[in-house]
């Protein structure tokens, strides 16, 4: 018999077009004993909780949960990690479409690579379907994790929506610190630190890009001109988005969340150094030499391209503002 996978979904003021091809998408995946979960962040749309309760009573598979009360996205799959039993865990978004051998591959990676996580690539299409990238791995210059490893820690590796993880890192998960900023890096990280981590490199599934995305996969380029909209041009503003929106939300706060759920001592003292040099590269206006730490913290298998552009605007903040002028 086949083992169960629970997959978590959160919804909040969905499209339903999409939502649907999501929905059906799971549905239709080649490993049946699978119990798809949906909690809505109270969205207040009867239309949306029409259509959930729908595909409840039409298939037994599917377990809908309206929260009383907006919970914001991060305790709402929290939530759902606390009603999930199965062995075998994946987080979904509401808006991609899954290739319909997602979990069976992805299951059999688990098993055969005897890890606690697996990532898996991904194709990025638009609003309309259409292919914009066919490697999100190549076109996000995405960590290439085997078994274990520092950029657990220093870095997010693979989207939550590319993972499968077993019911031990679900455990050593719940329940939330404060400090938890996002469910897929704390999955990888505890991961990292169990059997270790894998990832597949064929795309499962289409992650789409849209303009209601929370986290859209985004270049920095379509970041910084957004930010240049609300902030301006000035060197002062160049840098206060370096700080709060590239170390910060993307580097520091993420290793300063890890080291709290840390049980290795060897890597409790490897992060207390990467969180001492992001917060020496926040003071630093205009240069940073001090390059042997971006390379003991932040390299790694595919990571050129990304390299280029960190060292930049770490180290070299004066040239990365010129890039900001652009």
């Amino acid at each position: 018999m086949e083992d169960q996978v629970d997959v978590l979904m959160a919804t909040y003021k969905t499209e339903i077009k999409y939502l649907k091809k999501q929905i059906d998408s799971i549905l239709k995946q080649t490993h049946k004993n699978i119990k798809l979960l949906i909690s809505d962040d109270n969205s207040e749309s009867k239309e949306l909780e029409n259509v959930l309760k729908e595909y409840e009573k039409n298939d037994k598979r599917v377990k809908i949960y309206f929260q009383k009360q907006n919970l914001g996205y991060i305790k709402n799959f929290e939530f759902l990690l606390s009603k999930s039993n199965a062995n075998y865990i994946m987080f979904s978004d509401h808006d991609d479409v899954w290739y319909n051998k997602k979990i069976e591959k992805s299951l059999k990676t688990l098993k055969e690579k005897n890890v606690d996580l697996v990532y898996c690539n991904a194709k990025q299409i638009n609003e309309e379907g259409k292919v914009l990238h066919e490697s999100y791995f190549k076109y996000k210059n995405m960590p290439l994790i085997h078994k274990k490893g520092k950029l657990a820690m220093s870095r997010c590796a693979g989207l939550a929506c590319s993972q499968i993880f077993t019911k031990s890192v679900k455990e050593k998960m719940l329940p939330y610190k404060k400090e938890v900023i996002a469910q897929d890096w704390l999955a990888s990280f505890v991961a990292s630190e169990n059997k270790g981590i894998e990832y597949i490199e064929e795309p499962l599934y289409a992650y789409r890009l849209h303009q209601t995305n929370i986290f859209g996969g985004r270049n920095l380029n379509q970041n910084l001109t957004e930010w240049k909209k609300e902030n301006g041009k000035t060197y002062e503003a160049y840098l206060k988005y370096r700080n709060q929106k590239v170390i910060d939300t993307a580097y520091l706060n993420g290793i300063i969340m890890c080291e709290k759920y840390s049980t290795n001592k060897e890597n409790k003292e490897f992060m207390k150094k990467a969180v001492n040099y992001y917060k020496n590269l926040k003071k630093s206006k205009y240069i940073n030499l001090h390059l042997i730490k971006y390379f003991e913290i932040l390299s790694g298998k595919n990571l050129l391209k990304k390299s280029i552009k960190e060292i930049m605007i770490f180290h070299f903040p004066i040239i990365g503002y010129i890039y900001f002028l652009k």
